[in-house]
């Protein structure tokens, strides 16, 4: 591929000039932080399988008719997508008590919540993305009332599916969080589901041993990594079950399965 005008470099995607007007090349790092940034590191062969997960659940999601700026993936770390106009806030899903939750509130980690709880927070990393409610999401004009209403509608849909997706391979959705963006068309916009959905987003846990295979295990020094991302891959049939088998070998898997 010929050079590109990078965009933008957050701390896990690249994002650079697509090759049509109207999209956008997100290229998936293996760099890893967690506190805002305050801890840094980096998980091998992570933007690999992040690329790979979040395609299939977007191509999913798609399915079941929930609009995405996903177009399709272009090779082992990189996607294709619509260039939307990102809302800044952070919806984050929550089905069991965890991380900020937790402690905040001290509920017991692990407590299963009596019913799903959606927060938003306001996406600004000086400020350290802020708990907000409604109100300031309508105040300061972030999004409209009837945006808000098809993010809280979408999220709700998309909780229900993925935790059916990853309860059919023994893993249980703790909790996740989402971005949107509103892309134009003339003098009207819609709300589409942007960003990614991966093992770096989303709280998953072993049913049975309540193992965690998400990011959490660099955030808290856990170990295994590595290990915990690749075994998200192969429950959702993305990467071979062998255990020997290096992330690296994800592409010719994909070639083997005629994907």
């Amino acid at each position: 591929m010929s050079r590109r005008r990078q965009i933008y470099e957050g701390k896990a995607k690249i994002l650079y000039e697509g090759p049509e007007p109207g999209t956008i090349i997100q290229y998936f790092k293996d760099d890893a932080t967690a506190f805002n940034a305050q801890k840094k590191g980096m998980i091998s062969g992570k933007g690999v399988i992040n690329n790979r997960v979040s395609e299939h659940i977007f191509t999913l999601l798609s399915g079941i008719g929930i609009p995405t700026h996903f177009i399709r993936r272009l090779n082992m770390r990189e996607q294709l997508v619509k260039q939307v106009e990102i809302i800044p806030i952070e919806v984050v899903i929550r089905n069991v008590a965890a991380g900020s939750l937790s402690k905040r509130l001290g509920i017991e980690e692990g407590t299963q919540l009596p019913r799903t709880i959606i927060e938003y927070y306001y996406k600004d990393d000086a400020l350290n993305d802020p708990m907000v409610a409604d109100e300031h999401i309508a105040c300061f004009g972030w999004a409209t009332q009837e945006e808000m209403h098809d993010i809280a509608d979408m999220a709700i849909r998309v909780n229900d599916f993925m935790s059916g997706l990853f309860a059919a391979i023994n893993i249980r959705l703790v909790d996740f969080k989402l971005e949107f963006g509103r892309i134009w068309e003339n003098d009207y916009s819609r709300v589409l589901l942007a960003d990614e959905i991966s093992p770096d987003g989303c709280r998953l846990w072993d049913m049975v041993t309540n193992e965690k295979l998400d990011k959490d295990r660099f955030r808290q020094d856990l170990g295994g990594e590595v290990e915990a991302y690749q075994e998200i891959a192969r429950r959702l049939g993305l990467l071979p079950v062998d255990p020997d088998t290096e992330v690296l070998d994800l592409e010719s898997h994909r070639k083997n399965r005629g994907l």
